[in-house]
């Protein structure tokens, strides 16, 4: 037999068997996904909780969401919740950033804060017999920071480090420059970690009156996933977070971001051999009832690899680019909706005129039977993936809580990606994408690119 002939054979032979051990886990997870039920309530100072035993494995994963990020920074001093976040870890009255460290690693575990838009995380992984140690050490870095001044000098420093060595990557400064156009009024527009002429206006003090307005029990979310008992859990928190003082319990005001009155390019100089494509507008918000009709459409349009409609034109037909893909991040607020891609700078106006061909293609007329099919099975299938861990499924429920989507999400989100209908996509794709006025940031040699604006 022929090795080609012998390679087909073996294939032919255990494809089956894959793939009856690949539905068998899909299913499996699924069943297990649909089985999350998580015992919630709320402590007398507010602090929310959310309770899921998961006794498979001796590790337990404890997961603070606390309900401020960097749209709640003040405009002249973008970074200040990243930088808050970041000095978490760095010291508290009782330990140094040496101890903390020590312990945690000590006891081969893991502890880690970060800012993101609309809110900052702070976690402790550690095994069962390490409970009590996980506890106080998430207990100890949110109630009682120290922001000594040297650390956050420290901090500071790395900070802008990063922030100087991100004007070598052309997708770190096309989405900067992304950002700056799709939400030119809002603070959306700021990076989360800040720039370097906000970062050194901000003071110590500015990072204690932030941590001391936002981080209250009343605007914080814990969740808690693994080898504990709801008991256990509670006499944990009742220990660690029953004398943390509820705060000001103050509405936030801040207005969603307006969409774009015409199509804005802006065009960065970089001699590079490869053009950095950014084209998008405002996207939707999480808490949008379309959020599962625009995922369906999305996957179809640009986010389902080699199975979207932009992959199979601009890579497959016209090989102008490795990947293409789309992708709405939808937060509390409404998010961008990107189209990002990397092509020869020569080739960056028919990229363009690809994208917005693709764009205009799905709003005027239905998606086929297929594409909907596998559109579904997909994001169906995959997703118990996303709460395969016990990081990952404490990070998923702080979201559930946060977004209000009800403790029966889990077996609810299937249901409400099969119930999408071609219909639901073209009337999505018609509302939500806008292929007439968008922002286009090409971050290329301009000489070569010529890119029409």
């Amino acid at each position: 037999m022929m090795i080609g002939q012998a390679t087909k054979f073996i294939v032919s032979s255990i494809l089956p068997i894959v793939l009856a051990v690949m539905l068998s886990t899909i299913s499996d997870q699924s069943a297990q996904a649909a089985d999350i039920n998580p015992v919630r309530f709320v402590m007398p100072n507010g602090l929310t909780v959310l309770i899921q035993e998961q006794h498979a494995l001796p590790i337990v994963q404890i997961h603070a969401l606390i309900k401020a990020g960097a749209a709640h920074d003040p405009s002249d001093k973008a970074g200040l919740a990243n930088l808050v976040a970041g000095l978490l870890d760095e010291g508290t009255t009782t330990r140094s950033a040496n101890q903390i460290g020590e312990q945690i690693e000590f006891v081969g575990g893991a502890l880690q804060a970060k800012a993101g838009e609309d809110f900052t995380t702070a976690s402790a992984r550690v095994l069962k017999k390490d409970i009590e140690l996980g506890f106080e050490l998430l207990a100890d870095i949110l109630l009682h920071p120290a922001f000594a001044e040297h650390e956050l000098e420290r901090v500071r420093s790395q900070i802008l480090g990063e922030i100087q060595s991100e004007k070598d990557d052309p997708g770190q400064v096309a989405g900067k420059a992304f950002k700056q156009v799709v939400f030119p009024s809002h603070p959306y527009r700021w990076p989360i970690t800040g720039t370097e002429e906000t970062l050194p206006k901000i003071k110590r003090a500015d990072v204690v009156q932030f941590y001391t307005r936002e981080y209250v029990p009343n605007q914080t979310i814990l969740t808690i996933v693994g080898d504990i008992t709801a008991d256990q859990a509670r006499a944990q928190l009742a220990k660690r977070f029953g004398a943390w003082k509820r705060g000001d319990n103050s509405a936030r005001t801040l207005a969603p971001p307006h969409q774009l009155e015409k199509s804005v390019v802006k065009l960065i100089e970089k001699d590079l051999t490869q053009a950095t494509i950014l084209m998008g507008h405002v996207g939707i918000s999480r808490t949008n009832p379309d959020y599962y009709a625009v995922t369906v459409m999305n996957y179809i349009l640009g986010a389902g690899g080699f199975s979207s409609r932009l992959m199979d034109s601009i890579r497959d037909n016209q090989g102008l680019a490795y990947h293409v893909g789309s992708h709405f991040e939808a937060n509390l607020m409404p998010g961008p909706f990107i189209v990002s891609l990397q092509t020869r700078n020569e080739a960056a106006n028919q990229a363009i005129t690809g994208v917005v061909t693709e764009l205009n293609r799905i709003r005027e007329g239905p998606v086929t039977d297929q594409e909907l099919s596998e559109a579904k099975s997909y994001l169906i299938g995959s997703f118990p993936l996303r709460v395969d861990t016990i990081a990952k499924l404490a990070d998923v429920l702080a979201l559930v809580e946060l977004y209000g989507l009800g403790l029966d999400y889990f077996s609810r989100y299937p249901k409400l990606i099969e119930q999408v209908t071609k219909e639901d996509v073209l009337r999505v794709a018609k509302q939500y994408l806008h292929p007439s006025r968008y922002a286009l940031v090409v971050v290329a040699n301009q000489n070569k690119a010529k890119v029409k604006s």
